[in-house]
């Protein structure tokens, strides 16, 4: 059984220092917005090699890099036992020449994202001798022979994000901020409906919205300001760059936000009430870890708060002024969802 940690306030900075050092000199990957594939740790000729695709920006402040950063650790990890490949900014037209050209090199790929559910499941079956995992695909996916599906459950995250929501909103309405209607963000943005609910029964919660894009700030405020100007003071969101213009919305509007999932210091004034943690690279870090011990299967893990090591966490800010009785019952949720009393998907 998972063990749920107590909520905490948000004192401290996240630092993004490179845990291992990248070295250049691989082909371009041909086909992949212009992107050079790097290697991190020393090829021996006998390791292992691991490729990932990161459709999105390594600095985006969100998914991938929070991916990112776990990609860092496994490759300190593993120096001198396995090498690591990767690229970044891939526009979706490439996403399956950048699978094909890692799978015939690699003995492990890791495809970031729920947009690169269809190409990584076409280029599988073409390498059966080649393990590959999907990060953030549907919840309801079915693993293939050699494909693993591994679930960082963010609609988890969206519930407690809901739940914190909920608590602290004055006006009693929050709302929802989607970067694209994926099945895993639709799911995200239910469960964020249900963890307010959870809450406060009495909350109002706006009809969510999609931006269409995980980075675009513009639109990602024009989005936050509808909702702020349909009465809600709180908003949830799953945004890697966007986020950044729901904040903007926020200042603009005195309303707040649940940033996520790369926390960060709580800055006075700041529009952030806090932070909903999803540790992505921990399920790198996973994949490969099983890929050496040489453990790994074509399974379904899902993990979040019901994972043996708990990859979920929400954080308050100071700021944000939240009294004993809310940081309670988010304790209280989490424990729930912990336990299993509580399911998210």
């Amino acid at each position: 059984m998972a063990h749920s940690r107590p909520l905490r306030s948000r004192p401290r900075t996240t630092t993004l220092t490179a845990a291992v050092a990248v070295t250049a000199g691989l082909a371009l990957l041909t086909g992949c917005g212009g992107d050079a594939s790097s290697a991190a740790g020393s090829s021996t000729g006998d390791d292992l090699k691991v490729g990932v695709l990161f459709p999105g920006s390594l600095s985006d402040d969100g998914f991938m890099q929070s991916a990112y950063l776990g990609y860092q650790r496994a490759a300190k990890t593993h120096a001198g036992k396995a090498s690591f490949r990767k690229v970044e900014q891939v526009q979706a037209a490439d996403y399956e020449s950048a699978l094909v050209r890692f799978a015939s090199t690699s003995d492990l790929v890791i495809s970031l994202g729920g947009q690169t559910d269809a190409a990584v499941r076409k280029v599988a079956p073409r390498f059966p001798k080649v393990k590959f995992v999907e990060i953030g695909g549907p919840a309801d996916g079915k693993p293939l022979a050699n494909l693993a599906l591994y679930d960082p459950q963010q609609a988890e995250a969206a519930f407690l994000a809901g739940a914190a929501s909920a608590l602290l909103s004055e006006k009693g309405t929050v709302a929802f901020v989607g970067g694209a209607e994926l099945p895993a963000i639709v799911n995200a943005a239910k469960e964020y409906e249900n963890g307010a609910k959870a809450a406060d029964p009495k909350v109002k919660v706006l009809a969510p919205q999609y931006v269409g894009d995980f980075n675009d700030v513009a639109k990602a405020k024009q989005s936050a300001l509808a909702d702020y100007g349909a009465g809600a003071d709180v908003l949830g969101q799953i945004l890697n760059l966007g986020h950044k213009g729901v904040a903007q919305a926020a200042a603009q509007r005195k309303g707040t936000l649940i940033g996520g999932p790369v926390a960060h210091t709580c800055a006075a004034g700041s529009a952030y009430a806090g932070y909903v943690e999803t540790d992505i690279g921990a399920e790198i870090e996973y994949a490969v870890d099983q890929l050496a011990a040489g453990s790994w299967k074509a399974e379904a893990v899902h993990f979040g708060l019901t994972f043996e090591d708990p990859q979920n966490d929400i954080v308050l800010c100071d700021s944000a002024d939240a009294g004993p009785d809310v940081t309670k019952k988010l304790d209280e949720l989490k424990k729930k969802i912990a336990d299993g009393e509580i399911t998210t998907r």
